[in-house]
């Protein structure tokens, strides 16, 4: 009733290394996901490095359109490499 064929045990090695790297991948990939996320949602948005190369931009664009002299460019600047945006 049961044929045992030589070479079916490796069959279920396999499938059992197979099943073990799918379900390891998929917890660890969950597992980078939600640091991932998380991480980036405690880092305060307005103290972030491209924040800061934003405000920057923003200042430099104002600068260019003649809404601010040089002074007053610098001084800004100034504070916002400093102590960073508010």
């Amino acid at each position: 009733m049961y044929d045992y064929e030589p070479g079916w045990g490796w069959g279920y090695a396999l499938m059992f290394v197979g099943m073990a790297l799918f379900w390891g991948l998929l917890v660890l990939g969950i597992g980078v996901l939600v640091h991932y996320v998380g991480h980036s949602a405690s880092m305060p948005p307005a103290h972030s490095p491209s924040a800061l190369h934003g405000a920057e931009k923003l200042l430099a664009e104002r600068f260019a359109r003649g809404e601010i002299d040089e002074t007053e460019y610098r001084e800004r600047l100034a504070t916002l490499r400093t102590h960073g945006p508010p």
